[in-house]
């Protein structure tokens, strides 16, 4: 059983990210003693954990030693990370930490690189018979003469969490345009076809424990409404009556409808089948004529962690149970359906006594 021993580090868990979501669902769990990191001195979330540190940032040369230092000194028995170059960094280093008795709720690097590049996620998809939207790997202007369908989305090939530098392009001169921005702003991108209406989109959470075995799997409907959950919404000029008046990628901020939805949740599943996930992953989604088209796979836990949470979904808790605490994991076990809603909240942030990692 759990215990005050028990004590589990999450990183980046201020600014409403994915380390948020993860403290947020181990706080409901209970009985855990919580390390909350983050880069930030001044993080309204360490007023949740039990001891606040702060640390460099995930692309500084002392990152890793530092993570490392503060878990061995409290006595940490896991690390969560909470920011997807945090997962990469610490994925590129998991023997160290796995050899010092750190246990890591990661997926195996191979999926990791899958699903953070999304161009490498449209072709494994295409590869293994799921249909993804149409897409083009773009590295220099010349390459968008080949896209011929409209309205299209372009988003940089890796990264972007949150929906982040993702434009919707209804005509050729807009994509030339939004094409030449992201290109300069470096790196490849990708183009890809606009699918479906917002009323049916998912994110669809996919849950194996480390050893490779299934668990359950879980499906939020999203309501994509207001300036919290939008992140670009435009009049549907395109004349393609079943896209809906109006174009629109969500935010990473998602709330909705949350149940099996077991139409999108079983094509979701062989999915992490094919991929050989282990421990936490998410389907991006739409529902289009009855098929499931994904435009996106995330190797890591969601934005939607603690809502999930809320319905009795806890996928921190349970990698814990299983892999820490020894505990039998039952397969498809029952959670509740249910409407959740989100809203902003607002904190007076005084000084906190979060610590340097320096000073631990």
């Amino acid at each position: 059983m759990r215990s005050a021993r028990t004590t589990v580090l999450v990183t980046a868990i201020g600014g409403g990210g994915v380390g948020e979501q993860v403290l947020k669902a181990l706080r409901m769990a209970g009985g855990y003693r919580i390390v909350g990191c983050d880069i930030r001195p001044r993080c309204p979330q360490f007023a949740l954990v039990n001891q606040a540190v702060t640390l460099p940032p995930a692309n500084a040369p002392d990152y890793l030693d530092a993570l490392l230092a503060v878990s061995l000194k409290l006595g940490v028995r896991a690390i969560f990370p909470g920011s997807e170059l945090e997962l990469r960094v610490i994925s590129r280093a998991r023997d160290a930490f796995e050899a010092a008795g750190l246990f890591l709720a990661l997926n195996t690097p191979e999926v990791i690189e899958i699903g953070m590049n999304k161009v490498a996620t449209a072709e494994f998809l295409a590869a293994h018979g799921f249909r993804p939207p149409r897409s083009l790997r773009v590295q220099a202007l010349d390459d968008l003469v080949a896209v011929d369908w409209f309205p299209v989305i372009l988003k940089p090939a890796a990264g972007g969490g949150g929906s982040r530098d993702c434009f919707i392009a209804q005509s050729r001169r807009e994509l030339e345009l939004v094409g030449e921005y992201l290109l300069a702003a470096g790196g490849e991108m990708m183009v890809q076809e606009y699918v479906g209406t917002p009323d049916e989109e998912y994110t669809v959470g996919v849950l194996h424990d480390m050893d490779g075995n299934f668990v359950n799997s879980i499906a939020l409907r999203r309501l994509v409404q207001g300036q919290l959950h939008t992140r670009v919404r435009v009049a549907n000029r395109t004349g393609r009556k079943e896209l809906g008046e109006e174009l629109v990628i969500s935010s990473g901020v998602s709330h909705g409808y949350i149940g099996e939805f077991p139409d999108v949740t079983g094509p979701c599943e062989r999915i992490a089948a094919a991929l050989g996930a282990r421990g936490p992953l998410n389907v991006q989604c739409r529902l289009m004529d009855g098929e499931v088209r994904v435009f996106e796979i995330n190797p890591r836990f969601s934005g939607t962690t603690s809502i999930r949470a809320m319905v009795g979904f806890n996928e921190p808790d349970l990698l814990l149970r299983r892999h820490l605490l020894g505990e039998e994991l039952e397969v498809r076990f029952r959670y509740q359906s249910a409407l959740v809603l989100r809203s902003l909240t607002e904190d007076i942030v005084a000084d906190r006594d979060a610590v340097d990692w320096r000073h631990v």
